[in-house]
């Protein structure tokens, strides 16, 4: 269906599908099984670690996820969600709620292996292997040369390292701050990165705290390449490809951490035709 043009923000892209411009009423689209998922992880051989709480909704065959800050949302939240409808919860007050049933909805709609430009297979493998691959898959997506340097929005170290061997420099950012395996300061603030930057490579996660839009907006404003990398809103940030997005590492639930089998991650580019 015509969506009016390409979105340029959350709340016009949550009109968009309220008004029915994306497919079928989503007050027609129940939540039938909402989860969260905790989890911590150090590979094998690194020095450092991470925690995730993801919360989860499924809304007929689809799940959509938005992963949040530890503790941050209670288990009661996605107990609350369940029986609901997908319009009810786009106007819910906690940002990860409206953003895991918007991607539940996209991604019922507009399945990944219809939609992506391609797929690439993460090999099974121990945690470290397959993060390893799915970062290759995520870097494959920057049109960047060695010398330049790539802000990276929610640091993850497997792509930092492939970053680190394709020659090319980074400026790690993450709202927790601390510092990266080579024991480089992560910045909490983005904006302060932004003019000295190639190039931008963001985590799903800044739909869920609010911090996409000015990212999209110097990507739209500058040229600058902006690649995605999403398990957050794996089905939402293909909407904004041609917006300021080039490019989008798209990894809907089961993700690649949850066990050694393997599994799938979805490739979207700008120009290949927008899902949306």
């Amino acid at each position: 269906m015509d969506a009016g043009g390409p979105v340029t923000s959350v709340p016009d892209l949550i009109d968009a599908v309220r008004a029915g411009r994306f497919g079928p009423d989503p007050a027609t689209a129940q939540v039938t099984v909402a989860f969260t998922t905790r989890q911590g992880s150090r590979h094998a051989g690194r020095a450092r670690g991470y925690r995730n709480q993801v919360l989860s909704l499924r809304v007929d065959a689809a799940v959509g996820s938005c992963a949040t800050e530890p503790d941050e949302l209670t288990d009661e939240v996605a107990h609350d969600c369940v029986g609901r409808s997908v319009a009810e919860l786009l106007t819910h007050p906690a940002s990860a709620v409206r953003v895991a049933a918007l991607d539940a909805y996209l991604a019922t709609v507009r399945p990944h292996p219809q939609a992506a430009c391609d797929r690439v297979t993460i090999p099974a493998g121990t945690s470290l292997a397959k993060s390893t691959a799915r970062a290759a898959a995520v870097v494959d997506l920057l049109p960047v040369v060695p010398g330049q340097r790539v802000l990276v929005v929610g640091v993850v170290n497997s792509l930092l390292a492939q970053l680190r061997d394709r020659g090319v420099g980074y400026l790690p950012c993450d709202r927790a701050g601390g510092s990266t395996e080579w024991g480089e300061p992560c910045l909490p603030d983005a904006a302060v990165l932004l003019e000295r930057c190639d190039a931008l490579l963001v985590s799903g996660m800044t739909l869920g705290n609010d911090t996409f839009a000015p990212l999209l907006r110097h990507a739209r404003t500058t040229g600058k390449p902006m690649v995605a990398f999403a398990q957050t809103g794996s089905a939402v940030l293909p909407c904004f490809l041609g917006a300021g997005l080039s490019g989008v590492s798209a990894e809907p639930y089961p993700f690649f951490w949850l066990d050694g089998a393997a599994s799938t991650v979805y490739r979207y580019r700008a120009g290949a035709g927008s899902p949306c």
